[in-house]
């Protein structure tokens, strides 16, 4: 890369930063404030703080002459968007396996199930036949919800950011770097808000910050690999319906259950670390093939 490119592809990152914190700020602010949001609030908030990257990279675009509709919006080959269907669900089911077998949390939430079937209108079937339906339902008409909200953030992250930043770093510095500014920019929510599952704030933003920079090798190989930011709206979207619609919701409590489950517990964390070495070690298949 020649370096007048890469000063543009450093001042589109910079830009791209400063108006996603900007805009940001002001959603933090609306939440932290609004305090127990509830579902309303948490809805509009969610929604609001999500959409940000997608606003900032709209207006760095504008601003710097970037062409919008060059952010990789193509498909791709479906085989990447299966695979980053079944990923999370793979690597959540292996955990609350491993926290459900090792007693760490029970399985199932009777609670859940029952106040999930009333709500559904499915209270005559037997419980059992419930989990099952109420999983595959979710997976599928959940994930238009769940895309939804992902869309938002990965059209910054990485539909803008992690292409930028492969102009004029490796693979791995991309993953690094993607990962931490992703977490970072959750930290306001976690240090002041109530984006937690209960456990000790310092506890469960080390156990957010592995997940969240482990998995961007893995949203970093696909996206870089298929050309396409619906590699990262698909794991993206997969990864919150599973573990934050069905996965915790149906685990119960055993007394120190929050200190291994969800994104701020230990599991997940790990089975995302062994996923970033895995697709690390096969970062060269990845190498150049971004131009944009």
């Amino acid at each position: 890369m020649s370096l007048q490119s890469a000063k543009k592809s450093y001042k589109a990152i910079y830009t791209y930063l400063l108006i996603t914190i900007a805009l940001s700020t002001v959603v933090w602010l609306l939440t932290l404030n609004a305090g127990n949001t509830g579902r309303i609030g948490g809805r509009i908030y969610g929604y609001g703080i999500m959409w940000c990257p997608a606003l900032a990279t709209y207006i760095t675009c504008k601003l710097l002459k970037i062409k919008f509709s060059g952010l990789a919006w193509q498909w791709g080959k479906p085989k990447y968007m299966i695979w980053c269907y079944f990923i999370p669900l793979i690597y959540a089911l292996i955990s609350y396996l491993i926290i459900w077998t090792f007693g760490w949390g029970g399985f199932y939430n009777k609670a859940f199930v029952t106040q999930a079937a009333h709500e559904l209108g499915w209270s005559k079937l037997p419980q059992s036949v419930f989990i099952i339906l109420f999983f595959i339902v979710e997976g599928v008409i959940g994930m238009f919800g769940s895309m939804s909200t992902a869309l938002g953030e990965e059209i910054g992250w990485r539909g803008f950011l992690v292409p930028e930043l492969s102009n004029v770093t490796s693979y791995t510095k991309t993953s690094v770097i993607s990962g931490v500014i992703w977490a970072f920019w959750h930290y306001p929510l976690l240090i002041f808000g109530n984006y937690n599952e209960g456990t000790p704030p310092l506890y469960g933003m080390a156990c957010f910050t592995m997940m969240v920079i482990s998995i961007s090798f893995v949203f970093t190989w696909f996206r870089l690999k298929s050309n396409s930011l619906w590699t990262g709206v698909m794991l993206h979207a997969s990864h919150n319906l599973f573990i934050q619609a069905f996965f915790t919701p149906i685990t119960t409590n055993t007394g120190h259950t929050a200190y291994f489950i969800d994104e701020f517990g230990v599991v997940v964390p790990a089975m995302c670390l062994l996923l970033a070495i895995y697709f690390w070690t096969r970062r060269r298949e990845v190498v150049n093939l971004v131009t944009v």
